[in-house]
C-alpha cells in the first residue's frame, strides 16, 4: 500500500512521499503524521535536516537622526535628575543616561509622552466593548453606558476581561509545556528528554495513572495527554486542586467557585463580559476569582511542574546578576519571556563545537548566554545561567552595544524593541507564532523542530558578531553574586527532608511568617524601589521572602539574593540565615512558579491541619502592570492569601467593587486585598496581619 507521510515547513510548504520510498529531502520545520505516524522516516529525514531560514516580519526598522536628535537631552543636570527618577538600579543608571543623551528612546520616554493619564480609564468607567459606544461614566450626569451599564458593571467587566487575560496568558504557557511533554512521549519530538522522573512518577500517581514497569516516556505521554485534558471540561475539576487543605477547597466549593476546567473559566469570563450577558458585578467578580484559581492550580502549576519534570527540578544554584555579566569579548546572545522550551535549546546549541568554533573564527572567545524576565529566571534556577535584569531592562541591555541578539518568546517583550536594536547591530529574534513582532527575525519554533532552530539563531548571532561597533560597547560596573534555585524540594532538602524545621521556627517566633513578593516593574513606579524597599522592611521585621518574577531579579541585583544579606535581617531571622547559609530573599522561579508558593503554603496547612488563610503568610506585587499579575493576586487572595498592591488596579470608578475587594471578600474566601503605593507602609500592614494570624494560632 502507497501510504503518504506529509512534511510541512514553517512557510507552509508540503512536500508528500511514499512510504516505501525513501526521498531525500530537507527536514522542514514541524511535520504532519498520516495514517498513524511513520516515525522511520521521520528518522531518515532527519539525518538529512537543514537549518531552517529566518523570515523578517515586515520591514526592517530604522530610527532616523532627526527622531533621535528630538529624543536626546542637552542639559546634564536635567538627564541627571531623570536617571536618579528613574530606577535605583546603580548598574543601570549609566545606560540610561546614555539613552537620554543620544536620544535612544526607552519605556519611561513613552510613559511620559502618555501623560496625564485618561481619568476615566485611570478609574475603570471606560467601556469600548461594542459599537454601542464608547462610553463614559461621568456623573451626575451620564451614568449609565449606552447599553444600560452603570459603573459597578463597567468596572467589573473590565476587571474579569484582565483576570482572564492574565489566566489565558499563564495556562496557554502551560499548555506549550503540556504539550511538549505528550509529543516527548509519543514519539514525536527528540529534541527534549525527562530530566526528573522521580517527579513525572509523583505527578503520574496525583493523576492515578499507573506508574509499574512503564518507561519515563511512557508515562510521559499518559501524563501529557492527562493534563491536556484539564483545560476542557470533561472532569469538570481539575487534579492540582486536591493539593490544597481540604478546609481551603471547601471553601471554594461553598462559594462556587472551585475551577471545572482551564479554558472552560477563561471561556466562560469572556461570555460574561460580552453585552446583554453577565450584570450583577459581585456575579462577575467572583467568576473573575474562579477563573484566576484555574491559573493559579491548573495552567501556571502545570507550566511550574511540567518544566521541572523535563528540564530538572532547580536546587540550590549561585551565579551572577545584572547589566555587567555581558563580556566585551564573547557574543552575547539574550533569551527574553517565559517559555522555557526555547532557552533549555538555546543552552545545547552554544555548546555545540561547530557554534564555539564558529565564534572563534568570528574573533570572539567564546558564546555568552544570559536571561532577561521570566525566561532567564528558569535558566537561572536550574542551570546557574547569569541574567541582566528585568522587564524595564530589556531595552538597556541593547544599549550596552554588546548584545549580538536577543531572542525572545513571548509576554512582557516590548514591541518597539526592533526600533531600539536598529540604533545597534543587535537582531531582534522572535520565535512564536503568537508573538511575531515587526522588525524582528522570525523562526517558527515548535518542539518538533526545536534543535534546529536553536542551532540555526545561535549561528545568526554569532554570525552578527563582526558588526558590533567596539567604540560603542559600554558594560557598567560589575556582575552582583546571586543564589537561586529554591523550589520547594529544594527548601525541604535545605531544612533536613521536610518543611517541619520552618513550622518550628515560624511556631517559636524566630521567622514570624512569611510573604511572596511578586510581579513585574512599573514605570509609575521608580524601577526596583517598590521591591528592594518591602523586601528590606520585612526581613528586618523577621519576615522571610519568597520571590518570583522580577521582584526576585531585582533583590538579586540589589544584593539580597546573597546569603550576606542576613545582616540586613532582625536577629531572629539572621540567625536561621546563617545557620542554614541562605539569604533572607528566596528566588522561587518565574512568575508561573507562583505556583510554587501555592504549593508551599499548602503543605504548610496541611502539615498544621488548617486552612491557609490561617497562616502567618501575605503576599505583595509592590510594582506590577500586567494582567497575568492581576490574575496572580486574584488567586492568592482566592486561595485565603491578604495581597498588598503597590499600584492601583483601574477599578476607582466603582466604589462598591473596591469594597467587596477589599473588604467583603473577608467574609467569603477569609481573605482580600488592600492597596499602598509607599512600600514601608505596606510592610507595616504586612506585618501587622502577620501577627494576628500568629495571634490566630495561638504562637
Amino acid at each position: 500500500m502507497d501510504r503518504t507521510l506529509l512534511f510541512q515547513n514553517g512557510w507552509g510548504k508540503t512536500i508528500a512521499c511514499a512510504q516505501d520510498r525513501v526521498l531525500i529531502i530537507a527536514c522542514p520545520a514541524r511535520n504532519i503524521y498520516r495514517d498513524g505516524g511513520l516515525p522511520t522516516i521521520q528518522n531518515r529525514c532527519e539525518s538529512m535536516a537543514e537549518e531552517p531560514k529566518p523570515q523578517l516580519i515586515r520591514e526592517k526598522l530604522d530610527v532616523c537622526e532627526l527622531d533621535r536628535a528630538r529624543m536626546s537631552l542637552l542639559n546634564p543636570a536635567l538627564i541627571e535628575q531623570k536617571k536618579e527618577e528613574r530606577t535605583i538600579d546603580e548598574n543601570a543608571k549609566p545606560i540610561l543616561e546614555l539613552t537620554m543623551r543620544e536620544g535612544i528612546e526607552t519605556v519611561w520616554d513613552r510613559y511620559e509622552m502618555q501623560q496625564p493619564s485618561c481619568k476615566y480609564c485611570l478609574a475603570g468607567i471606560s467601556c469600548a466593548r461594542c459599537t454601542m459606544g464608547p462610553c463614559r461614566i461621568i456623573p451626575p450626569n451620564r451614568i449609565r453606558g449606552v447599553c444600560g451599564a452603570d459603573a459597578d458593571l463597567m468596572v467589573s467587566r473590565n476587571l474579569l476581561d484582565t483576570i482572564a487575560t492574565g489566566a489565558a496568558a499563564h495556562s496557554d504557557h502551560g499548555r506549550d509545556i503540556a504539550e511538549t511533554l505528550y509529543l516527548l512521549g509519543t514519539g514525536k519530538t527528540r529534541d527534549y528528554a525527562v530530566a526528573d522522573p522521580e517527579k513525572l512518577r509523583k505527578i503520574c500517581k496525583e493523576f492515578a495513572i499507573e506508574t509499574d514497569g512503564k518507561s519515563p516516556v511512557q508515562l510521559a505521554a499518559g501524563l501529557g495527554s492527562a493534563l491536556l485534558d484539564e483545560y476542557g471540561m470533561k472532569r469538570n475539576t481539575l487534579r492540582f486542586l486536591d493539593r490544597a487543605p481540604k478546609a481551603t477547597r471547601e471553601i471554594w466549593d461553598k462559594l462556587g467557585i472551585s475551577p471545572r476546567g482551564i479554558d472552560r473559566e477563561v471561556v466562560d469570563s469572556m461570555h460574561r463580559i460580552q453585552m446583554g450577558v453577565g450584570a450583577d458585578y459581585v456575579n462577575i467578580l467572583l467568576q473573575g476569582l474562579r477563573t484566576s484559581l484555574s491559573d493559579g492550580w491548573g495552567g501556571s502549576m502545570i507550566g511550574t511542574e511540567i518544566s521541572d519534570v523535563l528540564f530538572g527540578t532547580p536546587t540550590i544554584t549561585s551565579s551572577m546578576m545584572n547589566l555587567a555579566v555581558l563580556k566585551a569579548d564573547h557574543v552575547n546572545i539574550s533569551v527574553h519571556g517565559h517559555n522555557p522550551m526555547l532557552s533549555e535549546v538555546i543552552v545545547n546549541a552554544i555548546a555545540d563545537p561547530e557554534m564555539q568554533a564558529l565564534a572563534q573564527k568570528y574573533g570572539a572567545k567564546g558564546i555568552n548566554l544570559v536571561g532577561m524576565c521570566c525566561t532567564g529566571s528558569e535558566l537561572l534556577m536550574r542551570k546557574g545561567i547569569p541574567m541582566t535584569g528585568n522587564h524595564l531592562n530589556q531595552e538597556l541591555i541593547i544599549a550596552t552595544g554588546a548584545l549580538e541578539a536577543m531572542v525572545v518568546d513571548y509576554q512582557c517583550i516590548f514591541p518597539s524593541l526592533p526600533r531600539t536594536a536598529s540604533c545597534y547591530h543587535t537582531l531582534i529574534i522572535s520565535t512564536s507564532a503568537k508573538a511575531t513582532i515587526p522588525g524582528s527575525y522570525f523562526f517558527d519554533f515548535h518542539a518538533e523542530n526545536a534543535g534546529l532552530t536553536a542551532k540555526a539563531i545561535v549561528r545568526m548571532a554569532v554570525e552578527n558578531f563582526r558588526n558590533r561597533n567596539p567604540a560603542r560597547v559600554i558594560i557598567p560596573g560589575e556582575p552582583v553574586p546571586v543564589m537561586s534555585g529554591f523550589s520547594n524540594e529544594a527548601i525541604k532538602g535545605a531544612l533536613g527532608g521536610s518543611f517541619k524545621p520552618l513550622i518550628d521556627l515560624i511556631a517559636a517566633g524566630k521567622i514570624r511568617g512569611a510573604v511572596g513578593i511578586v510581579g513585574c516593574n512599573n514605570p509609575h513606579v521608580k524601577h526596583d524601589y517598590g521591591h528592594i524597599t518591602l523586601a528590606k522592611e520585612l526581613i528586618r521585621r523577621n519576615i522571610l521572602c519568597v520571590e518570583t518574577g522580577c521582584a526576585a531579579i531585582a533583590s538579586g541585583k540589589a544584593g539580597l539574593l546573597r546569603p550576606e544579606a542576613a545582616s540586613l535581617a532582625g536577629d531572629d531571622l539572621r540567625a536561621v540565615c546563617e545557620s542554614l547559609k541562605i539569604p533572607p530573599v528566596l528566588h522561587m522561579g518565574s512568575c508561573v512558579d507562583n505556583s510554587r508558593i501555592l504549593v508551599l503554603a499548602a503543605e504548610l496547612g496541611n502539615a498544621l491541619n488548617v486552612p491557609i488563610h490561617k497562616l502567618p503568610i501575605a503576599g505583595a506585587a509592590p510594582e506590577w502592570y500586567s494582567q497575568k499579575a492581576v490574575s496572580i493576586g486574584a488567586y492568592f487572595v482566592a486561595s485565603g492569601v491578604y495581597t498588598v498592591l503597590g499600584v492601583m488596579p483601574h477599578i476607582s470608578g466603582s466604589p462598591a467593587t473596591v469594597k467587596l475587594l477589599t473588604e467583603g471578600l473577608n467574609g467569603v474566601v477569609n481573605a482580600s486585598f488592600a492597596v499602598e503605593p509607599d512600600p514601608v507602609k505596606a510592610a507595616v500592614l504586612i506585618s501587622d496581619h502577620i501577627e494576628r494570624k500568629r495571634t490566630g494560632l495561638g504562637i
